[in-house]
């Protein structure tokens, strides 16, 4: 009998001693896994759980029939009530207590389940070939993780992220705002030039306008960070932002350019080699 694979998948639980629960993944491979000797490229991503309300089973069977990106591995990391608790800045929590287990999600992602992905797995060793992306809150969380351990990772991509995180609450007239975390993040932190990163916000996100410029916090948030990156060495080249006209803070506006994201994480021009090809 002859039929065509489009893609191989499974779901399970790692069971995490930072965390002190069951982390459930599912991890999804492109057809040439089967007989390729060569190692993958990995895309990991938080909030998992929204893998169907993506429609990411038929975005990645695309992704794997477009011979202009180079097969790789998705692994969909899921969350649950702890999503609060454990998304966020390793360095600190908010001003609310919120995130004040980003530390150990952290130490899970790099300690524990990417030694355990390697060990179980066809997937690279190299950071040139591992990005990890994120929605929201969870974009925030995979922004911090990739930035604070360049040593595993050549790429992050943010979703509509919550870079308003911060150290004390918004004071009125507060021009430069440095309270909002990854912007002291990104200043004393590291630079490490083999970086790249990928930024998504709609005009619809929210209608907050704190400092009253006329543009929605979502979006000068993002951009005050893309500045932040380019005044600690990053070139423009190396960062990519996409503002979508009429693009909301909700899985459907997510959904819709992660084709792009795709392209732009994996496209064959930033990946000479094909596993399996």
């Amino acid at each position: 009998m002859v039929f065509d694979v489009e893609f191989i998948s499974l779901k399970g639980s790692f069971t995490s001693q930072f965390l002190g629960r069951k982390v459930g993944f599912r991890l999804v491979a492109p057809p040439s896994y089967r007989t390729s000797d060569l190692p993958f490229p990995v895309l990991l991503m938080n909030d998992g759980q929204d893998f169907r309300a993506m429609g990411l089973e038929r975005i990645l069977t695309d992704a794997y029939a477009d011979n202009r990106v180079t097969p790789f591995i998705y692994v969909g990391l899921e969350t649950n009530e702890n999503r609060m608790h454990e998304y966020g800045t390793a360095s600190s929590a908010d001003y609310k207590g919120r995130g004040e287990k980003a530390i150990l999600y952290s130490r899970f992602i790099t300690e524990e389940f990417i030694p355990f992905l390697k060990k179980e797995f066809k997937v690279a060793s190299p950071k040139e070939a591992w990005v990890f992306c994120g929605m929201s809150l969870g974009g925030l969380s995979a922004f911090d993780i990739v930035f604070n351990h360049p040593h595993l990772f050549y790429k992050a991509a943010v979703f509509s992220g919550s870079f308003w995180w911060r150290k004390k609450a918004y004071v009125k007239k507060d021009l430069k705002d440095r309270s909002r975390i990854v912007l002291d993040m990104v200043k004393n932190g590291k630079y490490s030039p083999h970086l790249s990163f990928w930024f998504q916000v709609g005009t619809l996100d929210e209608k907050a306008d704190r400092n009253h410029s006329g543009i929605i916090d979502a979006i000068e948030d993002t951009t005050d960070l893309i500045e932040e990156l380019e005044l600690k060495g990053y070139p423009r080249e190396n960062i990519c932002y996409v503002e979508m006209e009429g693009g909301k803070h909700d899985l459907p506006t997510w959904a819709s350019i992660f084709p792009s994201f795709i392209e732009w994480a994996f496209g064959k021009t930033t990946h000479p080699k094909t596993p399996g090809k």
